[in-house]
C-alpha cells in the first residue's frame, strides 16, 4: 500500500531555510546566543541597580480569577 502525499505540499530540501526564519541558523550562532543571554541582567538588578522596570506588566492582581 502506497503512502498518502498531502496534497499542495512540495518536498524541500534537506537544509532549506526559509527567508523569515527567526531560529539560529547553525551552531555557532546558537553558542552566541548562549553567550549573550548568560550576560544578561536580571530583573533584580535591573531594578535595584538601574531602576528600570525589566518588562512590561503583563499580569496583575486586578485581572485575577479566583
Amino acid at each position: 500500500m502506497m503512502a498518502k502525499k498531502d496534497l499542495g505540499k512540495e518536498e524541500l530540501p534537506k537544509d532549506y531555510v526559509p527567508k523569515n526564519s527567526s531560529m539560529a541558523h547553525n551552531e555557532e550562532e546558537i553558542e552566541d546566543l548562549g553567550k549573550q543571554m548568560e550576560h544578561r541582567r536580571s530583573g533584580e538588578v535591573l531594578k535595584e541597580e538601574y531602576d528600570k522596570v525589566p518588562d512590561p506588566i503583563q499580569f496583575d492582581k486586578a485581572n485575577d480569577k479566583k
